[in-house]
């Protein structure tokens, strides 16, 4: 699927989701999916599984522009669709360019290229949702942030590692989702293992777009597109999925 500038390219054995330059502020995206057309309660996986996907990426993490990736969610939300919103669900390998600050692990900064887990839709995460807005003011507060927020990561399933492989350069990655945990490596060496999981079912997804989000524990919110001046591209040319 291709949205405004995006465009997808097969050559060689590659798949390359391509955004080309947009100088003006809508929404572009480049991408592959394996549920189109499926009600969420019909995606395709549930753990326990493998992925592998071989992938890199027209620039390095400091000059991709925007957001890209690939792994399993649940499609909460794109901008250019209709239906209802849903609380994510995702095991992915994802990627988010400043102003990107999704700052929900701690010690792990809101934007770059991770290894990570969500699931907002567990029932730990409603039971505390009444106390969000006080939650919000308290995270405000360093000292109450340290202490209290690994529960409320701990609610919504966030598990993250920030990667430090060049983008750019084809690297092979892995991810074992399992019941209970999800262990990804690159290149055959663990790089982090999440000790929860998403529930399925979940989509596969690779893809990438302009976007850019703002979810911090402090209450702070936000959701935009940026522009580019250059084409940019996330390549693959390899993707296997198989059951554990």
């Amino acid at each position: 699927m291709a949205i405004g500038t995006g465009r997808l390219n097969q050559a060689d054995g590659v798949l390359r989701c391509v955004l080309d330059p947009s100088d003006t502020c809508r929404y572009n995206d480049a991408q592959i999916t394996d549920y189109q057309g499926l009600p969420r309660r019909a995606f395709p996986w549930r753990p326990p599984l493998r992925l592998t996907v071989r992938a890199w990426a027209s620039h390095t993490t400091e000059r991709l522009r925007g957001t890209a990736g690939f792994g399993f969610w649940n499609e909460p939300f794109v901008p250019v669709q209709r239906g209802l919103p849903r609380l994510p669900r995702a095991v992915w390998f994802f990627f988010g360019s400043p102003p990107n600050n999704m700052a929900l692990a701690c010690g792990v900064p809101g934007y770059g290229w991770k290894a990570a887990t969500i699931d907002a839709s567990r029932l730990r995460f409603w039971l505390m949702a009444p106390v969000a807005p006080l939650g919000f003011a308290l995270m405000r507060v360093p000292v109450v942030y340290r202490r209290l927020w690994p529960v409320g990561q701990w609610a919504l399933g966030v598990s993250e590692a920030q990667l430090s492989v060049d983008l750019s350069e084809p690297h092979t990655y892995e991810l074992d989702w399992l019941p209970d945990s999800v262990c990804f490596r690159v290149d055959g060496q663990p790089v982090h293992v999440a000790p929860t999981a998403p529930r399925g079912p979940l989509g596969f997804i690779a893809w990438i777009d302009n976007q850019y989000a703002v979810v911090t524990p402090q209450g702070h919110f936000k959701f935009g597109v940026l522009t580019t001046d250059e084409p940019q591209w996330f390549a693959l040319d390899r993707v296997t999925i198989h059951s554990l």
